[in-house]
């Protein structure tokens, strides 16, 4: 794969397009608006330009890395413009709110006929693009062009694995978030390191049950783009949406209205699990603080009340 476009000139996309030309590809990072005088250059991510059509012309591969809830609008707004076989990877982590959809379901709806695949695993976009030692998932339907796109993708600090679970590695990153939000109030609420264990434990329980059901594999749960990318996102203090959870813990209301990718995906998440019949009380959870005004201790006090069950 010669030339590669970035859709998405946020943290994350510019990170993406920095990996893609360390690899030694030709490389245009496309943002919604043009670059201001002020903004930070990044020469290591390849050309940027606000024209779509332009960033679109004659691609190998195009990477989406706008946010999920913006995810369907910027596919429709390329659907016209990219070439109608060009392999398309899914760099957000979320599921669409009004629709339940998941992030590939929603980018093969927006535009069809390309190869949809996603990446996702345990990557702080500020590590990728100072060149940290990273590893990620590469999942699509065709193990072949799985193996391919994490080919291009491959520079000497970032190790992408490909496989062929793509909701697993999708509903990994997704439901990720909403539990960093969970580990990050357990935090604020000063709830304890014993606390925050268990809710990754029997949150990466929820996640696998989720995945499972809507045909993912367990296995990928213990993986890079599950348990990686949990672990990753519930402990550490950079991420945004821990942040975010850690600020609602401390009895900080407009937290809720933060933008981070948990948070949409919190209204959502429990409501697909219940169209799929999984249990999921940690998102529900989570759900009923953000979105319901749900009085903190007492939802902890629900959660702990549960009747005793064997550890599944």
């Amino acid at each position: 794969m010669r030339r590669i476009g970035v859709f998405g000139a946020g943290a994350w996309g510019s990170a993406l397009a920095i990996v893609a030309a360390e690899a030694g590809r030709e490389t245009v990072l496309w943002g919604r608006r043009p670059p201001c005088p002020g903004d930070r250059e990044t020469p290591r991510a390849g050309a940027r330009t606000s024209n779509l059509a332009e960033a679109a012309a004659g691609l190998d591969a195009a990477l989406l890395a706008v946010p999920a809830q913006a995810l369907r609008e910027v596919a429709r707004r390329l659907a016209p413009v990219l070439g109608a076989a060009v392999p398309v990877v899914v760099c957000a982590k979320g599921i669409e709110r009004n629709t339940l959809m998941t992030v590939s379901e929603v980018a093969s709806e927006a535009l069809p006929g390309r190869p949809i695949s996603v990446l996702s695993g345990p990557t702080f976009a500020d590590e990728i693009a100072r060149a940290r030692p990273s590893a990620a998932t590469l999942a699509a339907a065709d193990a072949g062009l799985a193996a391919r796109l994490a080919a291009a993708l491959r520079t000497p600090a970032f190790r992408p694995y490909h496989g062929t679970d793509v909701a697993g590695a999708e509903l990994g990153g997704a439901v990720k978030n909403v539990l960093a939000i969970a580990c990050g109030i357990t935090e604020g609420r000063g709830l304890g390191e014993n606390a925050r264990a268990a809710l990754i434990t029997r949150g990466l329980a929820e996640m696998t049950r989720l995945a499972v059901a809507k045909g993912g594999r367990a296995e990928t749960m213990t993986g890079l783009a599950g348990l990686g990318d949990l672990v990753l996102t519930c402990t550490s203090g950079t991420s945004r949406n821990y942040a975010a959870g850690v600020a609602v813990g401390r009895g900080d209301a407009a937290a809720a209205g933060i933008l981070v990718e948990g948070v949409p995906t919190s209204a959502a998440l429990p409501a697909l699990a219940r169209r799929h019949g999984v249990e999921m009380p940690i998102a529900e959870a989570v759900d009923a603080i953000l979105n319901r005004d749900a009085d903190i201790d007492a939802v902890v006090a629900g959660l702990l009340a549960r009747p005793l069950r064997a550890e599944t």
